[in-house]
């Protein structure tokens, strides 16, 4: 069991650090500090960065453009990049689709799809949840029925993050409703430029486009944009969402967050935060004590599982607290902040750099704030991890 890093791992992390002090290209890191909007270039720009130096996808394997790396040092770039401020490169395409295809995908899928996801050539959306499909997702009624060497695919998916900007999504399908509800789904790839799709806004409450609902009225998919077999769409789904299923702590993101709060804290020590506010101080320390904790657990599991270890249902303790982790960062971080937390936002919803009235790392804090109430919800609400938790780990 492995709770601190070891010489070797401790000289990667330098590596990655110095890597990141001249190849991260400033602009783009400060657009990350103050949670501006980080378009569709400036992650592609990065990508492209880490895809020369061989780095794009860690969780891959080698033979398709991975590192090799273990659990362990995924987690220590993982880490190394969110202190740095790098973007998130997207998930749809490398944790995703992307080992969905390199699992299930036929050799011509592979050459086409994995390069153009490695270099940022091709975008990805997701096409799961539905109006009557989100949580219930085997109730989805998206339906593709073969007509020769395609499918005739009509239906509607809703929440769709990203796909505005997405080139293809990849979809979970009906194609037999005779049978038990997991058994008659398929999972297709979706070329977006496809005639009969249209692509709906959805916006949040201060006017930014976070999700889209998209319309599929008798789009034509060819059989062989199809992974795994027909029917059997349900075992592809599960697989990706069990792929990345250790990498869920969020450990690198909140020890971002909570360097961003001392920052903070320290720049508003002149405008009334007291450092020295008893109050403030056990807030502070609550949070790296959990944040440690954290770390600690996520730890153990990654070792364990890179000795060959048998890893369970523990993951799920892992998304539980750094979910809520996150959201309690965001908590502190609001109240540091104080009269600046909310002017901004509206003003600056529309094209997301535009100059604000008070200090920069104020603009988005409202933003990331409630945005980020949906972290206990996505992938696995903290409800069904409790649930699973409750059953698997404690035997409850």
């Amino acid at each position: 069991m492995q709770l601190a890093l070891n010489a070797q791992q401790t000289r990667f992390r330098e590596e990655i650090h110095g890597f990141l002090a001249t190849q991260l290209p400033a602009d783009i890191a400060e657009k990350v500090r103050l949670s501006r909007g980080v378009g569709k270039d400036d992650v592609a720009c990065w990508t492209r960065i880490l895809n020369r130096q061989g780095w794009a996808a860690p969780n891959w394997p080698e033979e398709h453009g991975g590192t090799g790396w273990s659990l362990i040092q995924r987690h220590v770039f993982d880490v190394e990049c969110r202190a740095a401020h790098a973007p998130v490169l997207s998930g749809f395409g490398f944790n995703m689709v992307g080992p969905a295809i390199i699992k299930y995908g036929s050799e011509a899928l592979q050459k086409r799809f994995l390069p153009q996801i490695l270099n940022a050539d091709l975008w990805w959306c997701q096409g799961y949840s539905e109006p009557e499909a989100g949580s219930d997702l085997a109730s989805l009624r998206t339906t593709a029925v073969r007509s020769g060497d395609d499918y005739i695919v009509n239906g509607q998916k809703i929440w769709t993050s990203g796909a505005e900007t997405a080139d293809w999504i990849f979809c979970l399908v009906r194609t037999d409703a005779k049978v038990q509800k997991q058994k008659g789904i398929s999972f297709l790839l979706i070329d977006l430029e496809s005639k009969g799709i249209t692509i709906e806004p959805l916006y949040a409450f201060n006017g930014k486009r976070l999700w889209n609902q998209v319309f599929l009225d008798d789009v034509r998919v060819p059989v062989a944009n199809r992974l795994g077999e027909e029917d059997r769409g349900w075992t592809v789904a599960k697989s990706l969402l069990g792929d990345e299923r250790l990498m869920v702590s969020r450990v690198a993101e909140n020890k971002r967050m909570f360097g961003i709060i001392r920052e903070v804290l320290l720049a508003e020590a002149d405008s009334g935060v007291d450092l020295e506010n008893r109050a403030m101080r056990k807030k502070l320390a609550e949070l790296e004590i959990r944040l440690s904790a954290l770390e600690m657990t996520s730890l153990r599991l990654l070792s364990a599982a890179d000795e060959g270890g048998q890893i369970g249902a523990e993951p799920s303790m892992l998304k539980l607290k750094g979910s809520e982790l996150v959201q309690a960062m965001d908590e502190l971080l609001f109240e540091a902040v104080g009269h600046w937390v909310l002017p901004l936002d509206a003003t600056t919803a529309a094209d997301g750099n535009r100059a604000g009235v008070g200090p920069d790392y104020a603009e988005f804090v409202a933003s990331g704030h409630y945005h980020h109430r949906g972290y206990t919800i996505a992938g696995g609400s903290s409800e069904v991890q409790h649930n699973i938790i409750a059953k698997e780990v404690l035997g409850l």
